[in-house]
């Protein structure tokens, strides 16, 4: 059997295993035993799956693989931030990001090969949409760097958190995202809690709706204006679903019950676009009955764009108007901006297809957006 034959187990979950082996006349624990090897031990060699039986370790390496996306650059910044450059098989490239802070560590995973869905301040929109990521490609970014990070002595895992916050919008590849999130989440592979695996999306109804029916894990909206009129202009897909929707949608998701109280609001703050005192306070008015915490990122330049960074005065002034209306508010300071790997810096590589048009989600770019 060929190469191209084979099928890559990395992406399947423990349902998906179980079904695998069973098709092939072999107990459902098999699926538990790979899954721990896969995923806990980082093997991805067949033979080496000592308590497999030897004709199952036969006939896996013939008929499967176990693959992550090869890594062909990795970077380190001053704060510590790692980035990695992951080939595809089809030779897109995808970025993904690691920030150590203390007593955590968070790797951010792309989702898509580029995004279509255009917002203004995005260096990875720039480059356009060329498909979905498979399941296996997914994970296995969380895969690549539990293998390059050691844990210190004492430490248990070095990646505590994964967010899906880098390359595309992760509500637009659900079926792979929730996938992959249902390995995050198997006490048999990587085994974090749901408080630690997030979600970000601009606003996609239908994902929020269904993600909460699925795999309620922890949601950021990326949210960045408080009027329809602006939020058209920054993130396009608003045409399609306006703030009233998305924010309905987010009641909707804490509503739910035992997992999550609150969402997180991402706001980019663009100087002289979206943060002024006045947009501030409407802001706080426009979330006030929307369980959720503000995440303010300061504008992080990329060569082209039309916006600016927020002096500290201002970026202070904004926060302080929301502390005060009693919101949890951070300031996210830029991290691996050295290296390009800040919040909105991600870029990758889009191969030959890539092109603002139907994402393999089903959504279209509203018109009016970049062709």
């Amino acid at each position: 059997m060929t190469d191209q034959a084979r099928l890559n187990l990395l992406g399947m979950t423990r349902p998906q295993l179980a079904d695998f082996f069973a098709q092939r006349g072999e107990k459902p624990f098999r699926a538990v035993q790979v899954l721990k090897w896969m995923h806990q031990r980082g093997c991805g060699d067949f033979e080496q799956m000592s308590d497999l039986a030897k004709s199952a370790r036969a006939w896996l390496a013939e008929a499967a693989e176990i693959r992550a996306p090869e890594v062909v650059l990795e970077q380190s910044a001053a704060d510590g931030t790692r980035k990695w450059l992951l080939r595809l098989d089809d030779g897109n490239c995808i970025e993904t990001v690691f920030i150590p802070e203390e007593g955590r560590g968070t790797l951010c995973v792309s989702s898509q090969v580029g995004c279509a869905l255009g917002c203004s301040f995005c260096s990875t929109a720039r480059q356009g949409f060329n498909r979905n990521l498979t399941a296996a490609e997914i994970i296995g970014q969380l895969q690549v760097a539990r293998q390059r990070l050691q844990p210190s002595e004492g430490q248990s895992r070095v990646v505590t958190n994964v967010v899906l916050m880098g390359m595309g919008e992760p509500l637009l590849n659900f079926d792979a995202v929730a996938a992959a999130v249902s390995l995050m989440l198997e006490d048999h592979a990587y085994g974090l809690s749901r408080r630690r695996v997030t979600v970000s999306t601009v606003g996609v109804v239908p994902g929020i709706d269904r993600l909460r029916e699925t795999e309620p894990v922890a949601l950021a909206l990326s949210l960045h204006a408080v009027d329809d009129a602006l939020r058209d202009q920054l993130v396009p897909l608003n045409r399609k679903y306006p703030l009233d929707q998305v924010l309905a949608a987010c009641r909707r998701y804490v509503g739910r019950g035992g997992h999550h109280d609150r969402i997180t609001m991402e706001y980019v703050l663009l100087e002289g676009v979206n943060d002024s005192p006045d947009q501030a306070r409407a802001l706080a008015r426009r979330l006030r009955d929307v369980p959720c915490k503000i995440n303010l990122i300061p504008f992080n330049p990329y060569p082209g764009s039309p916006y600016r960074r927020p002096g500290e005065a201002a970026i202070a002034r904004f926060r302080d108007i929301l502390v005060q209306a009693g919101y949890t508010t951070i300031t996210r300071r830029p991290r691996g901006d050295d290296i390009d790997a800040a919040c909105g810096q991600l870029v990758g590589r889009v191969a030959e297809r890539a092109r603002r048009g139907p994402s393999a989600g089903g959504e279209r770019v509203p018109s009016g957006t970049a062709a």
